[in-house]
């Protein structure tokens, strides 16, 4: 496999590198776009174990938004 010149050497992705930062959601390219079939199910499997109810007419970002808050209450996605 040959590197591109365009990129360092230095470029990776995922992990836990220093200086990563997420972007926010609301700022995405796509985040005003539907959420994504992944994300439904997903969301619609967190929103069960959380007794919630959540629109199903979400945009990439509120639903992103949704999985992270959904996450940190039912102890899903979390590293430990």
């Amino acid at each position: 496999m040959t590197e591109s010149n365009t990129h360092s050497t230095d470029d990776v992705l995922g992990g836990d590198q220093p200086g990563t930062t997420e972007k926010d959601p609301q700022d995405w390219a796509t985040g005003d776009e539907p959420m994504t079939g992944a994300q439904r199910s997903y969301l619609d499997t967190l929103a069960r174990e959380a007794g919630e109810t959540i629109s199903a007419d979400l945009t990439k970002a509120e639903a992103s938004e949704h999985i992270d808050r959904l996450q940190a209450a039912t102890g899903r996605g979390t590293d430990s």
